[in-house]
């Protein structure tokens, strides 16, 4: 480690000398150090640094989608042509842009999966999550080529409180009685002999992290780098923004009234100086808020309570709708060897209907006759669509006539996406388009589609995924109604036979 890093007073010494014994111990917090170790070799130009931080970005397929997804996002539109390559992406991006990208990813990584079980540690670690939540949406507002090293600066912000919580808490602790709760950083310098900051940058140098990002990490005060019309660039804008981003993550997590005034007034002190409009900044907050809300797991913001309590209702509406199906299969069960095709399909889509709680299902026919699909009865609010909601049974490339050619249950869990729109029938978009997510039930008899159930859900509906248990038990309803099917057509053969 630099002499740069070294505190001058032996008690900051011992703080230090006492941290690395236990991340020697413990294994170091993250692992971060080890994970980035091919990522900063390439970024510093290890033999062919192309080359290189293509292998790394392939090793990684969360990293791979991320870095297809922002060299084919709008900041890096004059390039033209969709980007389908990691090797293209780095040449569009640089190996600077990607390597910030990588560390982000790989911090934000440890730091959720890590799941303490010290309290402090995990509010902390949330807190740099949230910090490099509204870094990024503050930089991309602003159209900035450093969005992803503000991200990594942002995060690196509070490393010295993570390492403190996770590796010192008896420190920790001395801290909080010293100053009180949220005044640590104040307490450091006498209890520790250094401060929190320099901890972090101790740490971080200690990982052999690249310059730019320890001059990112220092504090910067409101007005400091405002010098008349002059705006901060380079390392003094990213060091700017991330100490704005820390400040207002560490009230906004609170999500009290207290702290969204604190944020407010953080985000008034800051925002001339780094040349950002304060609509900028406030929109940037609430995009924070809203994906915080997903990426969070115990911040106040994040709702845990709430969330916990919905999850839960889901799980017994689950249970419930399972109970449904069984039931539903019982009565299909009963009724097979007497009932007509349409009986068992009336009772299949009654069934389905209330067993996965469905905005909309609806029962289509096969007229072979007409050579079309047609929508026969329905559930929920399609009926007055329910003429309209016919097509050609002849093959069209679309998610239909997939699922009818492949006759196994088809599950589309965004039919929202753009990509998925081609796949996606006009008759669908102009009757049912208001679905998110939807099922189908190919029925084929004796290897022909004879028609088949369709179920959807709508926004009102929290997002779904099928479990392999209603699989099962949407597959055993629809072969009891081909069954009752198959049994009608055994019978009009021999009625054909004697006549």
């Amino acid at each position: 480690m630099s002499d740069s890093f070294l505190p001058a007073g032996a008690a900051g010494r011992q703080t230090l000398a006492l941290l690395w014994e236990r991340t020697r111990r413990q294994g170091d917090m993250p692992a971060f150090a080890k994970a980035i170790a091919a990522v900063l070799g390439a970024m510093r130009g290890e033999d062919d640094s192309q080359f290189s931080m293509t292998e790394t970005v392939l090793s990684d397929p969360v990293l791979t989608n991320k870095v297809l997804r922002l060299a084919n996002s709008s900041m890096y539109a004059a390039f033209g042509q969709h980007v389908n390559t990691v090797s293209k992406a780095v040449l569009v991006l640089g190996t600077e842009a990607i390597g910030h990208l990588a560390l982000g990813l790989k911090l934000v990584e440890e730091l959720t999966a890590g799941a303490p079980e010290s309290t402090h540690a995990h509010i902390e670690m949330e807190k740099a999550v949230l910090a490099g939540l509204l870094a990024r949406e503050l930089a991309t507002l602003a159209h900035s080529p450093q969005t992803e090293e503000a991200v990594v600066c942002s995060m690196l912000h509070t490393l010295g409180r993570m390492m403190v919580t996770f590796y010192l808490p008896e420190q920790w602790a001395a801290l909080q009685a010293h100053g009180g709760a949220g005044n640590e950083d104040a307490a450091a310098p006498a209890v520790l002999g250094i401060s929190l900051a320099d901890i972090g940058l101790a740490t971080a140098g200690r990982w052999g992290l690249p310059r730019n990002l320890l001059a990112g990490m220092r504090t910067v005060e409101p007005d400091e780098l405002e010098h008349g019309d002059v705006k901060p660039v380079g390392t003094d804008w990213v060091a700017g923004v991330a100490t704005l981003a820390r400040r207002c993550a560490a009230s906004l997590w609170n999500d009290d009234e207290a702290g969204a005034a604190e944020v407010e007034r953080v985000a008034q002190a800051y925002a001339p100086m780094l040349g950002l409009q304060m609509d900028l900044v406030r929109a940037a907050i609430e995009g924070a808020r809203e994906a915080a809300v997903d990426d969070l797991t115990i911040a106040p913001l994040s709702k845990p309570a709430e969330r916990r309590a919905k999850a839960l209702a889901q799980t017994r509406q689950r249970a419930a709708g399972n109970r449904v199906l069984l039931s539903g299969l019982a009565d299909m069960r009963g009724m097979v060897a007497t009932a007509s095709p349409s009986q068992m399909v009336s009772v299949a889509l009654e069934t389905v209907f209330k067993g996965l709680d469905f905005s909309r299902a609806v029962a289509f026919v096969r007229n072979r006759r007409e050579g079309r699909y047609v929508a026969r009865m329905c559930f929920g609010d399609a009926k007055e669509h329910l003429a309209n909601m016919s097509f050609d049974d002849a093959y069209e490339p679309n998610v239909f006539h997939a699922a009818l050619n492949s006759d196994r249950v088809i599950f589309i869990e965004n039919a929202r996406d753009p990509k998925f729109a081609a796949k996606l029938p006009e008759w669908w978009r102009s009757t049912l388009a208001e679905a998110r997510s939807f099922v189908i039930l190919p029925l084929s008899s004796n290897g022909q589609p004879a028609g088949f159930l369709y179920g959807d859900w709508d926004e009102t509906f929290p997002p779904i995924q099928l479990s392999q248990t209603e699989f099962a038990l949407l597959n055993d309803l629809r072969a009891l109604v081909v069954r009752a099917v198959e049994r009608r057509h055994r019978t009009e053969m021999e009625n054909n036979r004697a006549a």
